[in-house]
This record gives C-alpha cells, sequence and structure tokens, in this order.
C-alpha cells in the first residue's frame, strides 16, 4: 500500500521538479569539488538523505561506479518515483531508492563511507534526531556532509531593496511557522561536535550574482514559486507579492545590479574511528 504523498515546503509539483533540476545544475561545480574533496570515489557506499527527486543520486552513482553503492532515502512518493526513473534511464543499479520520513522511520543499511545532506536538517522537525541517525548509519571514520544555511539574512539585492528585504524575512518566518528553521548551519555542526565528529572542512558559500548569470535563476525560479504558492495559500497579500514581483524585475533590467545568495555552510565532519 503507497503511502499519502508527503507535501513540502515549496511542493512536489511539475514546476517544482523543473527549479530543483535548475537548482542542481547550478550548484553541481561546488557540489562536485565538495565530494572530490572528501575523498568519495569508486567504491564508496554514500547514503544521500533527503534525495529528492535524484539529481544528486545519479551524479553520486556515476562517481562511485559498479563497485560502489549509493542509498537514496526521500519520503516524497512523487520524489522517490522520479528518482528511480533517472536513475532507471541511466542504467545505474548499483542505486536505489527507498520512501521513508526520516523523523519516523530507519535509515537503511549502515556502515556507510559518507552521509550527503543538502538543505534537510533547515526543514525536519528534529534537526538531532536526524544528525543522530546519520551518526548511527556511518562506519567508524565515516563522513558526515552537509549544506546547509548559515545566515538566510544575506538573500539580499546590493544597493538594498525593501521588497526584497521584506521577502527574505517573510521566507524565514514562514519556514519557523511550519516548524523548520533556516539557519541551521551552525546548530547542525554543534550536534556533530557533541557526538565526537570532528570537522575536517567548513567552507561558507556565498554568491554575488547578476542578471545575466545562469545561477541568478536559482534565486529567481525560487522567488516566482514561493510567491505563488503563498499567496494560494492565503498566507500572504497578493498586491504585496506583485509588489516583490515588480521591484525583482526592475532589478533585473539593471545591469550593475547584484544579488547576495543566503549563505550557505558546507560543513564535512568526520565520525570517530
Amino acid at each position: 500500500m503507497s503511502r499519502p504523498e508527503r507535501d513540502y515546503f515549496l511542493g512536489t509539483h511539475d514546476e517544482e521538479l523543473q527549479r530543483l533540476g535548475l537548482q542542481h545544475r547550478v550548484w553541481s561545480p561546488a557540489v562536485l569539488d565538495c565530494w572530490e574533496r572528501a575523498g568519495i570515489g569508486p567504491g564508496a557506499r554514500v547514503i544521500d538523505v533527503g534525495a529528492g527527486p535524484g539529481y544528486a543520486a545519479a551524479d553520486l552513482a556515476e562517481i562511485v561506479g559498479p563497485s560502489g553503492e549509493v542509498v537514496a532515502v526521500e519520503r516524497s512518493g512523487r520524489f522517490v518515483e522520479a528518482g528511480r526513473a533517472m536513475l532507471a534511464r541511466h542504467g545505474f543499479g548499483n542505486a536505489s531508492y527507498h520512501e521513508i520520513d526520516l523523523m519516523t522511520d530507519p535509515l537503511p543499511g549502515g556502515g556507510y563511507d559518507a552521509a550527503w545532506c543538502r538543505w534537510v536538517a533547515c526543514f525536519v522537525a528534529s534537526p538531532a534526531l536526524l544528525v543522530e541517525k546519520i551518526a548511527a548509519s556511518l562506519r567508524p571514520g565515516g563522513l558526515a556532509i552537509f549544506h546547509e544555511y548559515l545566515a538566510y539574512e544575506t538573500f539580499a539585492f546590493v544597493p538594498p531593496r525593501p521588497r526584497q528585504r521584506e521577502f527574505a524575512e517573510q521566507v524565514m518566518k514562514g519556514w519557523r511557522a511550519a516548524g523548520g528553521e533556516p539557519n541551521i548551519a551552525q546548530p547542525v555542526l554543534h550536534l556533530l561536535e557533541e557526538r565526537g565528529f570532528r570537522a575536517r572542512a567548513l567552507i561558507p558559500r556565498l554568491y554575488s550574482l547578476r542578471p545575466m548569470d545562469e545561477m541568478w535563476q536559482w534565486p529567481a525560479s525560487f522567488i516566482r514559486i514561493h510567491l505563488e504558492q503563498q499567496t494560494a495559500l492565503g498566507a500572504i497579500a497578493a498586491s504585496w507579492a506583485e509588489a516583490v514581483r515588480e521591484e525583482f524585475a526592475a532589478a533585473e533590467r539593471e545591469p550593475a545590479i547584484l544579488m547576495n545568495t543566503p549563505l550557505v555552510l558546507q560543513i564535512v565532519a568526520q565520525k570517530p574511528a
């Protein structure tokens, strides 16, 4: 019997699948560099925690090769279906997908060399439980790798624009009202260190973008989908949403404008041997 679909902050509809594909593409250079520095290579066993529709899982399956293994875990049945289809299209027999809820279900298997977890701790009800499960899934000396927001309030235009500042504040407020915490990176690091993990690398990731940059479309698509969803839910006024759109469109026409992305902390932490 299949589980009912569990929705997300931005939903699991087709437009969100496309946005996640764009997000994966523009973040790929940073992510691939992170995995290479962490030593993920042929033969590695990796668990992809909160794998979404499978973009990272497919990349990992290619990197670890036939002698390695990728186990993807995801709570959205729609994303699991999309991820399994993607792996099948690429012929990756070394990867599997599991539909589980990270807060209520055990992680499959164990003894993994590394765990990859991006923008998941910020959404779950208990980051401590998430970290505990990841820690238990790793072999001694295994790596917990996170990309999580450290300071979401850096999401702003330069020079500042009032509606964009209000937008970032509204996102953080809504996030917390839903039970998450946008600025979760420092608490995650503390939770890992409490369990004896040693931080091997702490790298901030913030981009200053111009309208012609491909990565500009990552926050642009988030703003568009978030405004549509929040207006439909009655969480924001349609007039305010339109004011945000108008300000953003005007900023896009200014070639000298900069947009700073929310500050992400890249954490690579090693479990005690």
